[in-house]
């Protein structure tokens, strides 16, 4: 393959030694369960990775990867099968552990913030995926995020954008109370109702709506709830989640987690977040 410069999404010596280990595991796990044991495998992890991440950050199409990656269907393939396989959740929960040591934190939380987001989606995704959310007239999806007091992703479940903060909600706090037992307080909005505070209080988490301050208008910052919007501002420097193009959920749910591993990645090797403003 000819030797190309690189590309700003393309993975630093120091980002690649977080990640490796990982990826090698999982290489190896493929390898010692697959029918064809003894050959070799034909694709450098790496230069797969870049590839992903690349169109994580650029939203462009699979197919129009350009030529000096691997051939767009073998990217999509490892793609697929990291994400089937959990690998994208485990590199987040790693790195997300490593970011709140860093910070003077236990790695494990034992607080968090829900919120949603909901995004227009592509043609591309079936209508039966699809939802209407009457309050934003806005048809598509919604991202229902979980996140710990650093804006670290903890979990995220997308829907249609016509089920109810209340109803993901429920979901979001079974996935924090099995994966972080150490959790005990959610502060959330007053989207969620009475059957997500009564579904946190039976695991033993504390669900607390935070009300807009009385007679406020327009944008105003609102304590606990600030730090997820923020965190909905960091994925949005990657192109492909400005709508949803994933013809499936689960998917989609893995761009989200590559978003958080590039943005974590960078974090902990010092490394600047290219912004498109200005570029």
């Amino acid at each position: 393959m000819t030797p190309r410069d690189g590309y700003p999404s393309d993975l630093s010596d120091e980002r690649w030694a977080l990640i490796e280990p990982v990826l090698a595991a999982w290489r190896a796990r493929r390898c010692r369960d697959a029918l064809d044991i003894g050959r070799p495998p034909e694709h450098d992890l790496r230069q797969i990775l870049n590839a992903i991440l690349y169109v994580d950050r650029t939203g462009i199409p699979w197919r129009y990867l350009p030529h000096d990656f691997p051939h767009w269907n073998t990217v999509y393939g490892y793609f697929a099968r990291r994400q089937t396989d959990g690998v994208f959740e485990e590199l987040s929960g790693l790195l997300r552990r490593l970011v709140r040591e860093r910070e003077g934190r236990s790695n494990e939380p034992s607080a968090c913030v829900l919120d949603s987001q909901t995004i227009k989606t592509s043609a591309n995704v079936r209508r039966a995926d699809q939802g209407t959310d009457a309050g934003k007239r806005i048809i598509g999806r919604k991202r229902h995020l979980g996140c710990d007091t650093l804006g670290l992703l903890l979990t995220v479940v997308v829907t249609a954008a016509s089920v109810s903060d209340t109803a993901a909600g429920v979901r979001l706090l079974s996935r924090i109370a099995a994966a972080h037992p150490g959790v005990r307080k959610a502060w959330v909005d007053a989207g969620y109702r009475t059957t997500a505070i009564n579904h946190g209080a039976r695991l033993g988490i504390d669900v607390h709506p935070v009300q807009r301050p009385p007679g406020s208008k327009g944008f105003t910052i609102i304590p606990r709830r600030w730090t997820i919007e923020r965190t909905i501002g960091w994925l949005m420097h990657h192109r492909r989640l400005a709508r949803d193009y994933e013809t499936h959920p689960h998917r989609s749910e893995a761009m989200i987690h590559l978003a958080m591993i590039d943005l974590m990645a960078r974090r902990l090797t010092g490394e600047a977040t290219p912004n498109w403003r200005g570029t």
